[in-house]
Formats: C-alpha cells, structure tokens, sequence
C-alpha cells in the first residue's frame, strides 16, 4: 500500500530548508564580499590633461569625480581614461587642431601610468592585462576614444591610435564628424552622410583589423545600423542606457539593443542622470538651480548650457569647468540637504535600466558606465568613491556573484578578446 503521508511529509521538508531572507546587515556583507572579488570596469571616466602633471594628479584627492584615492575608497578597479575631442569644421585645421588634442590626452595617460604613479596604476592593452594587473594590487587604466574627428582625413592615424592604447573609438560626438552622423542629427532630421561616410566605412575596416571596439553611443541610429553590417567583430555602446526607459537620443531604442545583441555586443548602463530619468532630472534639476543660481551669484559666474560648453576653445572650456566645479563645490552643502530630502535620480533608478536591458537582450550584452568628470553621476553613485554602492542595489535585486562579475568587467572584457582575436584573423589573412 502507498504511503499517503509521504507527499506530505515532502511538502513540509522542502518548506523548513527554504533559506530566509537576509537582513539588511547580511545583504551588505554579501555585497562587500562580492564587491572585493569581481574585476570592477566602468568604461568611461573623461579627464583634463591640467590633472596629470607632476604637482597636480590623480594620486591627490582632486574636486574631481575620479582619483586613485576615490577608486581605492570605493573598490574601483579599472578606470576608461577618454582621449575626447569636441566636434568643430571638417577642414584641415580642425583636423589637426583635434589631433593635437587627443595625443595630449593619450600623453597624459601615459604620463600617469609609466611616469607619475606606475607603482600604482598601469595601462592595459588587453583582458589579460587586467588581469595581471590587478592580480599584483594596482589599479588598472585602460583609454576609450570619444570622437574619431581626430582621425581626419588620415586613416593611419587609426593605427597610430591603437598603439598608443586605445581600445575602443566613437566614429563621432555632439555633431556630425567626416567619419559618420551623430545623434544629434535626430533633433531637426538634419543628417551629413545618411549614416557612414566613405572614410567612416573605411574605418570601421580598419577598426576590426586591429582590434578597437567599435563605440555606438554617440553616432546616430542608421550610423549604427550600417556599423554592425560592416563590422566582423562585436561592437559596444561604453556609456548609453535604454530608451524604453528614458527617451533620449543618446539611449538605445529596443530595435537597436537587438540588434546589438544579436552582433554579439555589449552596452554598458550609464549613469547620467538626464539619460537615466529625464523628468525626474530635470524636476530635481530645477529645485537645485534655485541654489546654484544663488552660489554663482555670489562668485560672479555665469553658467551657461554644455552644448555651449563643449563648443568653446580648449583654454575657455577648462578655465569655464574649474569655476563651475568651484561653484558646485561651494553649494555641495545645500545640495546635499536637498538630494537627502527630495527625489533625485538615484542609484534605484540607474540599476532600472541594468534590469530592463538584462531582460531584454540577456546579461552577458550588458555592463555598468559613469560617465564621470563629462557629467556623469547620480545620487548614490556621484564619484568612484562611491562605486559600492552599485553592487550593493545589484545584491538587493537578487543578482548573484557571477552575474554581478560578468556586468562589472567580464562581459566587456568578452567583447575586447573576441575584437582581438577578430584583428588576429584579418591580419593573417593579409
């Protein structure tokens, strides 16, 4: 005769190991160890050349959003360095005027990391760069290109670029390049190329033979488009975030995250608080502006839009962002009162979008960016000191080690050594 007690007696047993739920206390341990083991990546950390000189660099504590300090506080482990160059004429003078830029920039880097503090940062060429890396205890540089205005005209200096280490390129930024359409182009329909130019096809050849990540998230959508059907190797969008979520032209709609997906790629979430929420952004924006507006006032500054910004000479530009961070600085107090007891686009809010790409497209196309020092920052996550704090809401959604691993680093790292060992074939195939 069959026991009528044993399904019963199943029931109960699988009921009593069901495991109770962490307290808050354990969710933070849990999220401490986890934070201390996963490789944390986040792919785009712009810089002023002003901050790697020998009396004034990233050793120090700067009033920047990253630092070494600041990485070391919040457990951040590899740090996007970007080369960026503003978008100005398509002539031979702006070409190099934005050439000469962006080798400043890949100096500066270098400077950091073989001459200021090789000790304790080092630039990485490749995943098993990090790695080594961090495995000895330093932290970990690696430089993105913003912009492929700097190429101009000669598509030699690809090659150039990547030598001097960079590992992933945008084909433009806040306007058309000679390379490909922007973004921008949606807000009046107004388009240069219709998608690649010519040389911005020739690029993306070039990109692929030898071994720079193809950047997505400033180009516009049919650019976009015409990339992935060019390209032999998987792309990246380094700082872009959904658009489901929040309509911005810098987002990726749902047909472009697919597209990505089935490329192979990866888009790393970022943390820009009008690209996260723009109504919530911009509602907060307007509470805060009452005390900025106050503060400027009272130092004899005039803020202007970052459009404006970006389009000012480098000299201007860097003269305008030393007195705007000082006048940030000086309201942070009140600021601070005011994100405390408002709603401010939070670390909530951000780690939305790293779910609803997960769902989307699948954890292993999607990893976390800043977008530090270029406007980047939310609350919870407003400098690398803070970085925590994004493993931490990660834990409390239910995401596990190795998921939590794979959007810190291992799925960026992924796509790096499939474009490699793509840039390996085509250049034994030559």
């Amino acid at each position: 005769m069959k026991n009528l007690y044993l399904p019963v007696l199943v029931f109960f047993l699988v009921l009593g190991c069901k495991e109770k739920p962490l307290t808050e206390e354990e969710i933070v341990v849990k999220a401490k160890e986890i934070h201390q083991k996963v490789i944390t990546i986040d792919t785009h950390c712009d810089i002023n050349v002003k901050n790697f000189t020998d009396s004034l660099n990233y050793t120090q504590d700067l009033d920047t959003q990253i630092t070494l300090p600041k990485m070391n506080e919040g457990g951040l482990d590899v740090a996007w360095f970007i080369v960026y160059t503003g978008q100005d004429s398509l002539n031979p003078s702006g070409y190099e005027k934005a050439y000469n830029n962006a080798i400043s920039k890949f100096e500066a880097i270098h400077r950091l990391t073989e001459i200021i503090a090789p000790d304790k940062i080092e630039l990485a060429y490749n995943s098993d760069d990090v790695r080594r890396i961090h495995d000895a205890g330093k932290k970990v540089a690696m430089i993105g290109i913003e912009n492929g205005y700097p190429v101009g005209m000669d598509i030699s200096n690809v090659k150039k670029f990547y030598d001097l280490g960079g590992r992933y390129m945008s084909l433009s930024h806040q306007g058309h390049s000679q390379l490909c359409d922007s973004n921008t182009g949606e807000e009046n329909d107004e388009w240069l190329h219709n998608g690649l130019s010519e040389l911005g096809r020739e690029v993306v050849s070039e990109m692929n033979k030898y071994g720079m990540m193809i950047d997505v998230s400033h180009p516009s959508k049919e650019s976009m488009k015409q990339m992935i059907e060019l390209t032999k190797a998987p792309i990246i969008a380094s700082h872009s975030s959904s658009r489901a979520l929040c309509n911005h032209s810098r987002n990726l709609d749902d047909e472009q995250l697919m597209w990505l997906k089935e490329n192979g790629g990866v888009v790393q979430t970022v943390a820009f608080s009008s690209y996260v929420n723009t109504e919530k952004h911009e509602a907060f924006q307007e509470q805060a502006k009452a005390i900025y507006d106050d503060v400027a006032k009272e130092m004899n500054f005039t803020t202007v839009g970052w459009d404006s910004v970006r389009q000012m000479p480098d000299s201007m530009r860097n003269a305008y962002v030393d007195k705007y961070r000082a006048m940030r600085k000086a309201a942070s107090d009140k600021v601070e009162a005011l994100k405390a007891s408002g709603d401010p686009v939070d670390v909530s809010d951000f780690v939305d979008h790293i779910d609803y790409l997960v769902n989307k497209i699948g954890i292993k196309h999607v990893g976390i960016s800043s977008d530090f020092d270029g406007g980047g920052g939310i609350y919870g996550w407003n400098d690398a000191s803070e970085t925590f704090n994004v493993t931490l809401e990660l834990v409390k959604r239910g995401y596990t080690e190795k998921e939590i691993a794979m959007l810190w680093g291992e799925n960026l790292l992924r796509v790096l050594d499939e474009v490699q060992a793509v840039a390996q074939q085509l250049q034994e195939q030559s």
